[in-house]
């Protein structure tokens, strides 16, 4: 049964969020709980060394004891969302009616906010399930100015993120993103096309070119969701919440001293200069 003031704290975080109140009671998308101890496992040790494909992975994991073969692996990893920092031949196929756009930001100076946003999608593990969460940050400060969590990969919780940070900071020269399915599709494009955003995608063997959102990703798991057994989407909703918070406005930045990223986006530093 769902308290009267739980119910109150619902309905003001789906008014400050825009979000539907249903969104706040899905169920994370559902594994067997062998697959989610394997997901959990994977994912750390991702996090580990970015470098291992699904045959290392299946290696490493064979070599810890857990009898899991490099072609369940390739799937808890693709399902996952996870793409080494190498991509071997023939791995990767391109949608047949998706363009993909040129990398936009080798060489370019970022010296303002707003000059460039990036946007990521990572997979947030749960005691019986997962999610995931979508994120976009100004790259000159280093910013999360919106983010979302669903259980499925569907484009439109990336353009309802999208929305929402252009309704809250205005629109980006440029977007970023890697070559993912949601941001390649039909309604990821017509919506940066409709906002006059020009769009940047990462290259197919640049891991680099996404490396400031991977970073962030990196400190969300470990600083927030690995410390936290978040057991329901609302509990995962307002920890995710809080913490983003705290990265915002209270973690410095080493890319700005001591600033932290809210105060890096309102006040102008040094600028940042992108390796060739």
């Amino acid at each position: 049964m769902v308290s009267k003031d739980h119910d109150l704290s619902v309905r003001r975080q789906c008014g400050l969020l825009s979000l539907a109140r249903s969104n706040l009671y899905y169920q994370p998308k559902g594994e067997s709980a062998e697959n989610l101890g394997f997901m959990a496992i994977i994912d750390k040790q991702f996090l580990e060394t970015p470098w291992y494909g699904s045959r290392q992975m299946a290696r490493y994991m064979q070599r810890q004891g857990y009898k899991c073969g490099r072609h369940r692996v390739r799937r808890l990893m693709r399902l996952m969302r996870l793409v080494p920092i190498y991509q071997a031949p023939n791995t990767s196929k391109k949608h047949p009616q998706h363009k993909i756009y040129p990398y936009m930001l080798r060489g370019l100076t970022i010296d303002r906010p707003n000059q460039v946003w990036c946007v990521d999608i990572t997979y947030i593990p749960m005691p019986r399930g997962f999610l995931y969460l979508v994120a976009i940050m100004d790259w000159y400060s280093r910013k999360v100015l919106s983010w979302r969590l669903s259980n499925s990969m569907e484009a439109d919780f990336c353009v309802e993120t999208l929305k929402e940070a252009i309704c809250g900071y205005g629109k980006p020269e440029i977007m970023n993103s890697d070559q993912g399915s949601q941001f390649t599709g039909f309604e990821w494009i017509q919506a940066l096309k409709d906002a006059d955003i020009k769009i940047s995608m990462d290259g197919r063997r640049r891991w680099i070119d996404n490396r400031m959102i991977e970073r962030l990703w990196r400190s969300l798991k470990y600083e927030c969701i690995y410390l936290n057994a978040f057991e329901t989407g609302s509990q995962a909703l307002t920890g995710i919440g809080k913490w983003m918070t705290y990265y915002n406005t209270e973690r410095p930045h080493s890319t700005h001293a001591i600033l932290t990223p809210q105060e890096a986006y309102e006040r102008k530093t040094e600028p940042v200069r992108l390796a060739a």
